[in-house]
């Protein structure tokens, strides 16, 4: 197991590996750039090159889990040199990539790739919204701290209302943990932030089987409640393939978009499906409705019919707001999950990702 921890900095540009673990972590990025099944051990073909090896900017920190079945390459958290340090995304679990039956999922989506630019990062990954933005957005004024977790305390700049696209300052990224094994990355990231808030995060990110799953553990060790929601922004690629026909969602509901979707794609019972390629800058995004308040209804598939691959997403936890964003280079269904933790609380939920080829699901 390869263990890696960082401490509170002022800056990404200044915050530094704890001394007493700099070899450890040199050591670990040694390691961890070697492909699976000789870093771990892992039944796969030597023969067979790792599909997930030589994505591109794949220098950063990172992990190569395999269980044999499914093999993926995880960025990890550092404010110095990790692949995503900005303000909007939640820094733990960042896949750059999944492969599964030959198949490649998730991927750079993006035309650019800068490390501080805040949608410049690899799916499934997560972001906190509260209803006012951020937690204690609101309370902050010009100059003043608020809250993202995943990421740390950032700095308000304006009047202006929270923009998710905006790159807040970092002041200080908390105390961040990372353990590695053959199969899973755990990350605990702990942080005391402005004005009674404070918690302690930890995200597991296991494979088991054709299924990669999230566990989440918020712990609120501050005075005052977390109100927040955190959705995953999914970011899903199928073997780099624009979106186009063949493209499928299926939910248990009769999805009810509160916009229309446009010409490119339509509601066929529970599903909608894509009846033309997306174009460069053409959307088909919308909020949609037709979900209960059971957790049964966080379970969707999304599939490229032609190539017969997909992922199935389940949740434990009820969906709070659903929205679907879809690009010509990637589609992502993005189910929000509501979180009130008051002090001294835990909350916990899990995320599933079922990998299937070579087959449609009915």
């Amino acid at each position: 197991m390869t263990i890696l921890s960082t401490r509170p900095g002022c800056s990404p540009s200044i915050q530094r590996m704890e001394h007493g673990h700099a070899i450890v972590f040199s050591l670990a990025l040694l390691i961890l750039s070697v492909p699976t099944w000789a870093q771990r051990g892992a039944v796969t073909d030597k023969a067979t090159p790792s599909i997930c090896a030589n994505i591109p900017h794949s220098d950063h920190p990172k992990a190569m889990l395999s269980n044999g079945t499914l093999e993926a390459l995880v960025f990890l958290p550092d404010a110095e040199n990790g692949y995503y340090r900005a303000s909007r995304f939640d820094w733990s679990g960042v896949v750059g990539c999944v492969s599964y039956g030959g198949h490649k999922f998730f991927g750079e989506w993006f035309p650019k790739y800068d490390p501080l630019l805040n949608d410049s990062i690899t799916g499934p990954v997560e972001e906190f919204r509260s209803s006012d933005g951020a937690i204690g957005y609101s309370d902050a004024k010009p100059g003043e701290l608020f809250v993202k977790p995943g990421v740390g305390v950032l700095r308000r700049v304006d009047d202006s209302p929270y923009k998710f696209g905006f790159p807040y300052p970092l002041v200080d990224s908390g105390r961040w943990t990372v353990r590695v094994k053959q199969r899973s990355v755990t990350f605990t990231q702990k942080l005391n932030g402005p004005r009674g808030i404070a918690y302690v995060y930890e995200k597991t990110l296991k494979l088991d089987g054709a299924v990669m799953t999230l566990e989440h553990r918020l712990k609120n060790v501050g005075q005052k409640t977390i109100d927040t929601e955190v959705y995953d922004h999914d970011f899903l690629m199928f073997d780099g393939r624009p979106i186009g026909p063949g493209m499928t969602i299926r939910f248990p509901f009769k999805p009810e978009p509160e916009t229309p979707l446009g010409p490119a794609a339509k509601i066929e019972g529970n599903n909608i499906v894509y009846q033309e390629e997306l174009q460069p800058r053409q959307t088909v995004a919308s909020y949609l409705k037709g979900y209960s308040g059971k957790a049964s209804d966080y379970d969707f598939t999304i599939e490229d019919t032609n190539l017969k691959i997909g992922v199935q997403q389940t949740s434990d936890t009820p969906i709070s707001r659903l929205y679907l964003w879809s690009i010509r280079s990637t589609v992502s269904p993005e189910a929000y999950i509501h979180l009130g933790i008051p002090p001294g609380k835990t909350m916990r939920w899990k995320i599933h990702y079922r990998f299937f080829a070579q087959s449609s699901l009915p």
